[in-house]
Parts: C-alpha cells; structure tokens; sequence
C-alpha cells in the first residue's frame, strides 16, 4: 500500500495528541504552583509551617532543607528558630510542588526579603536535602560554610541527618 496506509494516520493522531498534551502541560504548570502571601499561622517544627491561602491554613514544608527532627539535637531550636523569624509574620511562598504526603513544597521568603530556607541553614539548623535540591548551588555554599564554621549542629562531634535518625526509628 503506498502513502503509509492507516497505520501513518494513527502516528500522525498520537504525534498531535502528543503536542496537545505537552502544551498542556506548559500552560497548566505555573498556574498549578503559583506563588502566594500569606501569614504564617503555625510552625510544625523547623522546616514544616502553615500558611493562610485564601482562607484555609496550607501546610508548607521548606524546600532543599531537612531540618533536625523534634527528639534530636537541634530540633528544638530549629523550630525556635523558625518560629522566631516567621511566626505571625507575612510571608511569600514560591511553590516548588507537593510532597508525597500533599505538603505544599516551597521556599518561603521573609518580609525582609531573606529566604528562610537559606536561614537555616546558613544558622547550622538543617541539613542541604541533596536528594531533592541537587543544583542549589546556595543551600551547598551555606551548609559548607556552616560546617567550616561549627556552627549549630556543626558543633556536634558527629551530627545525625534527619532522613537517616528517621530510617533508624522506623527500624525499631
């Protein structure tokens, strides 16, 4: 059969789907993470606060970040921490996404224009999260001159990231 015969046209459909879909995508994207203002209504602890967005309490856990949980060293002033620079306060989310528990990803910047994020790190009260921040070239620079330093959980002899003293306490 010359010219393709059917076969031609239901690659040519996908093709087109295909475009459709990806445009799509494009459009839709910002509008799915749209940054927004808010204020911050509670922190959960270091790296997880809740925002006003349009009248309902949006859960946000800082981007690039893994701050110490409540039970380990530093938790406690991480959350102090956080809570000292934003809580009660106005606040800018950028949105990076949601996590898998539905927790609005986000870099949460303060009415001074700082990034809280960045904070703490640069205090040495969290860890640069790698797995999920690879390329921030800002949060390696912060963590590495906190760590130079000794300072916040630095100074301890032997710091236990978050993600691996949450491995040990789902093993037991």
């Amino acid at each position: 059969m010359r010219g393709g015969g059917p076969d031609i046209m239901k690659d040519k459909r996908n093709y087109g789907i295909t475009l459709l879909m990806f445009f799509v995508c494009l459009v839709w994207t910002p509008a799915a993470f749209a940054d927004f203002f808010g204020k911050v209504v509670a922190v959960k602890d270091g790296d997880t606060l809740e925002v006003m967005k349009e009248g309902f309490a949006v859960r946000v856990r800082l981007y690039g970040i893994d701050c110490p949980e409540k039970g380990q060293a530093f938790g406690r002033r991480a959350k102090h921490f956080t809570s000292d620079l934003a809580f009660r306060k106005m606040v800018e989310v950028k949105e990076r996404g949601t996590d898998r528990y539905g927790r609005t990803i986000g870099e949460v910047i303060l009415n001074d224009g700082r990034s809280l994020n960045r904070e703490l790190v640069r205090a040495g009260l969290a860890w640069w999260y790698r797995r999920y921040a690879r390329t921030d070239v800002t949060l390696e620079a912060l963590e590495r001159e906190a760590r130079e330093a000794r300072i916040g959980l630095w100074s301890d002899a032997n710091p236990v990231p978050p993600w691996e003293w949450r491995k040990e306490r789902r093993a037991r």
